[in-house]
C-alpha cells in the first residue's frame, strides 16, 4: 500500500521535513544553505536564493524532461477509460505475483476480466510491469522514448509522478508545493489499491468493483477529480520553476 511511496519512487520520508522557499525567492541570514545545491548568493551579505540558472545549466538533460512531461501532459486532454486495468494485467495469465495478497477474484476470474475489456495504458511505468500475455492485448505499443508523448492528465499514474517531478527540482519547488504533490500521490494511490485485482480487506482496503458498471463509474468519477486536481498542481510546478 503505502511503502510504494518511498520504495518505487526512492525518497526518503525525511526529504517530506526539509523546506525550500522556491526558485528565486531570496532567504535572508542563510548563510548555511550558501552550499547547498542550486542555491546561489543573493545581493544581501547571508542572503541566498534557489536558482534554477544553475539547475538547467548542471542538468540540462534532466531539466529538459521535466518541461516536456508538465508541458506536454498539461496540454492533452485527460482520457478516462482504463478503468485501472493496468493492474490486473500485471497479473494476467500469471503463475507468480508481483504482491502476496489474493486475488479477489481468482486467477480464472482476474483473467476472464482482462478479456473482457480493451487495456488502454498510456502510462509506461505502468505498462513496463505487464505480463508477456498481456502486452499486446494494450491498445498502443509503449516505450520510454515515447513517453513524453503519451502521457496524459487522466492517468492515475501520471498523477502520482507529479510527486517525483517536484522531488526532482529539489530546492525550486516550495515546501508547501511538495507536499501538495505527496499527497495527491497518497491519495490516488489508494485508489489504485482499492481497483486492483487483490484482496486486501486485511488492510481494510475497500474494493472498488471496476469488473461491474458501478465499479467503472466511480473509478471514472474519482480518476477525474485527481485530475482535476492533478492540473492545479502541474500548473503551479511549471510556475513555481519557469516562471
Amino acid at each position: 500500500m503505502w511503502d510504494f511511496l518511498f520504495t518505487y519512487y526512492g525518497y526518503k520520508p525525511a526529504l517530506l521535513r526539509r523546506w525550500h522557499p522556491g526558485s528565486g525567492v531570496v532567504l535572508e541570514q542563510a548563510p548555511e544553505r550558501a552550499d547547498w545545491r542550486w542555491y546561489s548568493p543573493a545581493d544581501r551579505a547571508g542572503a541566498v536564493a534557489p536558482d534554477a540558472t544553475l539547475f538547467r545549466a548542471e542538468k540540462p538533460q534532466l531539466a529538459d524532461l521535466v518541461e516536456r512531461m508538465l508541458r506536454r501532459t498539461a496540454a492533452r486532454p485527460g482520457q478516462f477509460g482504463c478503468f485501472g486495468l493496468h493492474e490486473w494485467a500485471m497479473v494476467y495469465r500469471a503463475d507468480e505475483h508481483r504482491h502476496p495478497a489474493p486475488l479477489r477474484l481468482g486467477q480464472e476470474g482476474t483473467d476472464a476480466v482482462v478479456e473482457a475489456n480493451e487495456l488502454r495504458c498510456t502510462h509506461f511505468d505502468a505498462f513496463r510491469f505487464f505480463t508477456d500475455d498481456a502486452v499486446p492485448r494494450n491498445r498502443l505499443p509503449l516505450t520510454r522514448a515515447s513517453q513524453p508523448d503519451l502521457e496524459q492528465p487522466g492517468c492515475l499514474h501520471a498523477g502520482m509522478d507529479l510527486y517525483r517531478w517536484a522531488v526532482k527540482l529539489g530546492p525550486l519547488v516550495p515546501g508547501e508545493l511538495l507536499l501538495d504533490a505527496f499527497e495527491l500521490a497518497r491519495d490516488i494511490r489508494l485508489l489504485d489499491m482499492e481497483a486492483a485485482p487483490y484482496d486486501l480487506s486485511d488492510w481494510s482496503v475497500r474494493p472498488v468493483r471496476i469488473e461491474t458498471p458501478e465499479g467503472k463509474a466511480e473509478y471514472v468519477r474519482r480518476q477525474r477529480g485527481f485530475a482535476d486536481r492533478g492540473a492545479v498542481v502541474r500548473d503551479r510546478l511549471l510556475r513555481a520553476w519557469l516562471g
